[in-house]
């Protein structure tokens, strides 16, 4: 890290710190708040069953950023030429060796949450557990990596929204609603909407490095119109609830985050690339984090 001229260290704690991507964990912070609130407005509130899913999701979270750090690593899609935010086994400050060791631990405390989980959902649960794992070791790493190969984007729908959110709110429900499915679209919109503005940021490098993500697939006018299109379906969808699927109309307070949406779309669309994507990045991250927070208490109301 350089600061005014000067190379600094971080500390090794902060190093770890910074492998776990703060600006990402919103991505798992939603959808149990999302999906509890579903099963909630639809049965009672179970809070040890909400705080052990919300660990269970941070934990894989963090896990999935470790991987990807050590996998990006090896595979070479991490140079000094990138222009996203400092990796630390290619910066050097954690060794692949213990970012492994880091995964092991993360992954294992998740599955310690897990068994809990399972004991109150069942096999759906276990389900759900064991493909999140899998899928998070296999979005960067394995012999067929899916952010590789163009599927991170599908990958981070599925499980990000449609099964965090409907999983959420089976724990406390015990079962899955349409309402629950039709929350869990903006949801995983909105958390994708993350990976492309990233993936935008790094089609150049990515390109050079052999990763084919969508950006690197279709060109960077076009993932531009996905985030686009990825926005306004996010925010058709909680009138929809409202009008169509009997929703309080609560559920608009949503909509107040509009203007900050509009604004990251002008942007996006205005041919932004490089390394000020990194700030409609982190923007993006805050306007996940908001809506969910508004439409869970849409919801709840």
């Amino acid at each position: 890290m350089e600061q005014s001229g000067v190379i600094i260290t971080p500390s090794r704690g902060r190093a770890w710190f910074l492998a776990s991507r703060p600006p990402t964990l919103p991505a798992a912070v939603v959808p149990v708040l999302v999906g509890t609130a579903v099963g909630v407005s639809e049965s009672s509130f179970r809070p040890v069953v909400f705080v052990v899913a919300m660990i269970a999701s941070l934990l894989i979270q963090v896990a999935t950023n470790f991987a990807n750090d050590l996998s990006d690593f090896h595979k070479g899609a991490d140079t000094e030429e990138r222009v996203g935010p400092l990796r630390v086994a290619q910066s050097g400050l954690i060794t692949p060796g213990d970012l492994k060791r880091g995964i092991i631990i993360t992954f294992g405390l998740a599955m310690l949450a897990g068994v809990y989980l399972i004991y109150i959902g069942g096999w759906p649960i276990l389900l759900i557990g064991v493909f999140s794992i899998l899928s998070g070791l296999a979005y960067t790493g394995g012999p067929w990596p899916l952010g590789y190969h163009g599927l991170g984007d599908l990958f981070v729908f599925i499980f990000f929204g449609i099964i965090a959110v409907t999983g959420s709110a089976y724990l406390q429900s015990g079962h899955v609603s349409a309402l629950a499915l039709a929350t869990s679209v903006p949801v995983g919109l909105l958390v994708t909407n993350i990976l492309v503005i990233n993936n935008l940021r790094d089609v150049e490098t990515d390109r050079i490095a052999g990763k084919h993500t969508l950006a690197v697939i279709l060109g960077a006018n076009q993932v531009r119109l996905q985030y686009a299109g990825f926005s306004l379906v996010a925010y058709l969808v909680p009138p929809l609830l409202w009008r169509l699927d009997g929703a309080s109309p609560f559920v608009l307070l949503s909509w107040l985050t509009l203007p900050l949406s509009v604004r990251l779309v002008r942007i996006v669309m205005a041919g932004t690339s490089g390394r000020p994507l990194n700030r409609v990045l982190k923007a993006t991250g805050e306007l996940h984090l908001l809506y969910g927070i508004l439409l869970a208490l849409g919801l709840l109301l």
